[in-house]
């Protein structure tokens, strides 16, 4: 199945409206088929005092950073139960442990980590692993002012694991959960606006009414001039079928201009085509608008395709504890870069060193367990780098 041809209408136009609370501000409306639900979320201005503190202090730190370019994710947060033995599985572990993930706050935090600017935007529950994830976003140096809390809805729960021949697992708990309630006019518009760059998954692609907040919150990310990042995030387990999951994230394809695939991704994608062929990805996955389309091969490195030129950076030796994660620190490390040096793309030379520092990003995070608490610091990537 080949992506959808740019313009062909598979994103609804983000309808504005001026907002009655404020004079001269902006907000989304939803259609109208969304206009008639019911409220279902809070903000963070209606929770606990504590709660209010910890918002005026990830508001300060985040002033300290308000002129650097900024990254922002759109996306899902999530509370992974992971056994506390290694390679079992679900059904044999006989104790687990709590531990903050999912794809797009991964890059956010390690955006952060890497010492770039970035902010989330989602929905948790009003619960106590929503308050728990985004203490971890403001701890981490993530603007959370983007990230809202559901009244009725759960944050999402998966459980996961990694058995002893390395095949990952997963049992998600969202029926629904909170992050896929997120509505248009809830989107933080004001944050969106000040990105340079717009980073997203296929995550909340799956159902409504967070597949028209994607839509709406891309559009006016493209609209404003922002870089928009698209790692699908390939996660079958939640999508209805196999098929649904293919042209779900193909749906949205053409309009990304930076696309991030692992081996497993391009497979999926061109329907069984062998994954480290240029034809394959040039004939199959890469659209005429596309500015940069890379490919993560694991601890081997990366390859990256541009309209003018094509090639692969090799990756670093390390003990491989754990993959988890390591794909969102490569995308940040890239991104930490790209934030502020929009055009780095046009130079071949000056690409493949912020690919060389990707790749140290995911290198680190391969040497610790579990995704968040692996992701790197910036002095440790650049430890990596020193004999290279």
């Amino acid at each position: 199945m080949k992506p959808p041809a740019p313009g062909t209408g598979c994103c609804f136009p983000p309808i504005f409206g001026k907002s009655r609370s404020r004079s001269g501000s902006f907000r989304l409306v939803s259609n109208s088929s969304l206009e008639s639900s019911s409220s279902r979320s809070s903000s963070g201005r209606e929770r606990s005092s504590s709660w209010s503190r910890g918002r005026r202090d990830s508001s300060r730190h985040q002033q300290q950073h308000q002129k650097a370019p900024m990254v922002v994710c759109f996306g899902e947060m999530m509370v992974n139960l992971v056994p506390t033995e290694s390679g079992v599985s679900l059904a044999d572990a006989v104790e687990y442990k709590k531990s903050p993930a999912g794809s797009t706050a991964n890059v956010a935090i390690a955006i952060s980590r890497l010492g770039a600017s970035s902010a989330f935007i989602g929905k948790v529950g009003n619960d106590e692993f929503g308050y728990m994830l985004s203490d971890i976003l403001m701890q981490n140096g993530v603007d959370n002012s983007g990230l809202l809390f559901d009244e009725y809805a759960r944050t999402m729960l998966a459980f996961y694991a990694l058995k002893s021949d390395g095949e990952p697992q997963f049992l998600f708990y969202r029926h629904p959960s909170a992050d896929m309630l997120i509505r248009p006019e809830e989107l933080d518009v004001r944050l969106i606006k000040k990105a340079t760059i717009f980073h997203y998954s296929s995550f909340s692609l799956v159902m409504e009414p967070s597949k028209s907040s994607h839509l709406a919150a891309m559009n006016l990310a493209k609209m404003c001039g922002c870089l928009l990042s698209y790692a699908p995030n390939l996660t079958l387990p939640i999508w209805p079928s196999a098929h649904a999951a293919r042209e779900g994230i193909l749906n949205i394809w053409n309009f990304a201009d930076i696309i991030k695939l692992n081996l497993e991704e391009v497979r999926f994608l061109s329907e069984g085509d062998d994954p480290y062929d240029d034809q394959v990805i040039m004939n199959k996955l890469f659209h005429p608008h596309l500015k940069l389309l890379l490919v993560t091969e694991g601890p081997r490195g990366c390859r990256y395709y541009t309209r003018d030129y094509k090639g692969w950076v090799r990756g670093f030796e390390v003990e491989v504890v754990d993959t988890d994660g390591a794909d969102d620190a490569f995308l940040a490390g890239l991104l930490s870069i790209l934030s502020a040096r929009k055009y780095i793309y046009k130079d071949e030379r000056k690409l493949r060193e912020a690919l060389a520092f990707a790749n140290a990003s995911a290198a680190v995070t391969m040497t610790r367990r579990e995704a968040i608490p692996s992701l790197p610091i910036k002095d440790a990537v650049i430890r990596l780098l020193l004999p290279f």
